[in-house]
């Protein structure tokens, strides 16, 4: 359950977020009790009619397996006031930012779904990205999906948007989504879940299993970021498929200072690196653990839910997702991609997810 007062802190004027002002107080919440919630934000001007808002609120959270927690969440909500919002949530490396704008200029981890012309278009969408809960490394607990879900209702009372048009999740989101549309239905309007099903597959839960003891190796050599490294090695091979490493990696093996290496072992060196680089251990082992904690019964969900699955997905069999759709009944539909790029369809093929999600997020009266 999340808790707050009715208090807000600001440094400006209220901003308008959804075509309404923010009070100077915030809206009573049927889930409140005394606990205090601060949205803190910078607005800052992208183009006529396009803003961007990042900050943060505080808030106490009661765990699933970890009690009350005060907690702080991290937004960021791109797009043109009074646009429908869609909250876009990928896997556990993702974060707030989803794509470079005037105003924020670094990449976003969502480049090449989100932009001009997209489904996605600031100018079209209000954009909502988040940082999971436990995404600083500062929570030490285990952190279920429905913390995840708690936490976003607790974000939409914070920015005053009652409802989502549209939820778009991937992997890990695709798991949190699915939890709003169970504990909170009444936010959000449409469901899209991609490569993320209603329970681990335990081929899955293995390899992430193996990972984090990579990781516990790691830490007790006094390697933690070795151990985090091979950790995502493993990982990368698990996220896509032998047919792209029999294509991109085709090459004879060389003698190295009198060792063997293989061809795709500099493609796996910069992929640990480039993760380390950005990610703190503790919150890769506890989002990891969530994704292995995640359970939901595809009956309880409510929400129109549409689920698209990768042919050759490792990690989210088709099987799981077709099964997931079934659990639906009517309200779940499914689209099959077949890909070289397994579980990481998602991020390649960003025209094919364009045009799923063009049909799936069109408004009343609006055109493709």
């Amino acid at each position: 359950m999340v808790r707050s007062v009715p208090r807000v802190r600001r440094t400006r004027a209220p901003r308008k977020l959804d075509g309404r002002s923010l009070p100077d107080t915030a809206m009573s919440f049927a889930t409140a009790t005394a606990a205090p919630l601060f949205p803190v934000a910078s607005l800052d001007r992208i183009d006529d009619g396009i803003s961007a808002v990042r900050g943060e609120i505080e808030l106490q959270l009661r765990m699933r397996h970890a009690g009350q927690r005060a907690l702080r969440l991290r937004y960021q909500l791109v797009g043109a006031s009074g646009a429908p919002v869609v909250l876009v949530a990928g896997g556990i490396s993702a974060h707030r930012h989803l794509a470079a704008n005037s105003a924020y200029a670094e990449k976003g981890w969502a480049e090449g779904l989100v932009g001009v012309g997209r489904a996605l278009d600031p100018a079209q969408r209000r954009l909502l990205g988040f940082d999971f809960v436990g995404a600083d490394g500062e929570l030490d607990a285990p952190i279920d999906t429905t913390d995840q879900a708690d936490a976003i209702a607790a974000l939409l009372d914070a920015l005053h948007i009652e409802q989502l048009h549209g939820f778009v999740g991937y992997s890990y989101g695709a798991l949190v989504g699915l939890q709003l549309a169970i504990r909170h239905p009444a936010r959000l309007h449409k469901l899209i879940a991609v490569s993320g099903a209603h329970r681990p597959h335990p081929y899955a839960s293995a390899w992430r299993a193996l990972q984090r003891r990579a990781v516990a190796l790691g830490q007790l050599q006094c390697a933690e970021s070795h151990g985090l490294a091979l950790a995502r090695q493993f990982a990368m091979l698990s996220y896509r498929t032998p047919e792209e490493f029999g294509e991109r990696f085709d090459a004879p093996p060389e003698v190295v200072n009198g060792r063997v290496r293989v061809a795709a072992e500099d493609y796996l060196d910069a992929a640990g690196a480039q993760y380390v680089a950005r990610t703190r251990v503790n919150a890769y082992l506890r989002l990891s653990e969530s994704i292995d904690l995640h359970r939901v019964d595809p009956a309880a969900v409510s929400v129109p839910t549409l689920v698209v699955a990768v042919e050759g997905d490792r990690l989210v069999p088709l099987s799981d997702l077709v099964a997931l759709v079934e659990g639906l009944g009517q309200r779940g539909s499914l689209r099959v991609l077949r890909s070289p790029y397994g579980h990481d369809a998602f991020l390649k093929e960003t025209d094919r997810i364009d045009a799923i999600l063009a049909t799936a997020l069109r408004l009343p009266g609006e055109t493709a």
